[in-house]
């Protein structure tokens, strides 16, 4: 009987064949990954005109110790919640650990301590995520959607957001130039 893989705490890289344009080049970082389903915090693409420092005021959260980072278009589902991917460092109120190199926040607690400076080394802070149902994920993964990569957190919070796609692709040893959609025929 086989066993059914999961692949939390890994990465998950769009094809060029992926059929939503919404995740044309994206990067998730795969939080969550069981049988009933799978939550990834997209880490690719950042929102304009939203800073980090705007987003904790309009929780009236002093943000004048913090700078003012990007926030990342976490995914397509729930657009106005917030998550926080951060270092191990900091365990806080309903902190997740993702794997051994980071979790998932998604309480004001995080935010807070981030603004006061008592908060995680390293962090990205986003809004929305994207979901599957159960078998869902797995489904994709077969097709020309998915290319799954090892979770690293030097690519995850070091490397600049646009950059992304093509560093973790390159750390897995494919060159993302030239990857091209559709399949061929033999």
């Amino acid at each position: 009987m086989d066993q059914a893989q999961f692949y939390g705490g890994n990465f998950l890289l769009a094809l060029p064949g992926m059929q939503d344009q919404r995740f044309d080049h994206s990067v998730l970082a795969l939080c969550v990954h069981d049988a009933d389903g799978a939550l990834g915090i997209a880490v690719s693409e950042e929102m304009e005109g939203l800073g980090l420092r705007e987003l904790l005021e309009s929780f009236d959260i002093d943000a004048s110790k913090v700078p003012d980072t990007p926030v990342l278009r976490g995914g397509p589902v729930e657009p106005r919640r917030g998550f926080v991917l951060h270092s191990l460092d900091w365990a806080g109120q309903d902190m997740m650990q993702v794997n051994d190199q980071w979790g998932l926040s998604g309480s004001l607690d995080i935010l807070k301590a981030i603004a006061e400076l008592r908060g995680p080394s390293r962090y990205l802070v986003a809004l929305g995520y994207a979901g599957w149902g159960a078998g869902q994920l797995e489904e994709e993964m077969t097709g020309e959607s998915w290319f799954l990569a090892p979770g690293n957190a030097d690519l995850l919070f070091d490397t600049p957001t646009r950059r992304k796609w093509s560093a973790i692709f390159a750390a897995s040893g494919v060159d993302s130039t030239h990857l091209v959609g559709g399949a061929g025929l033999a």
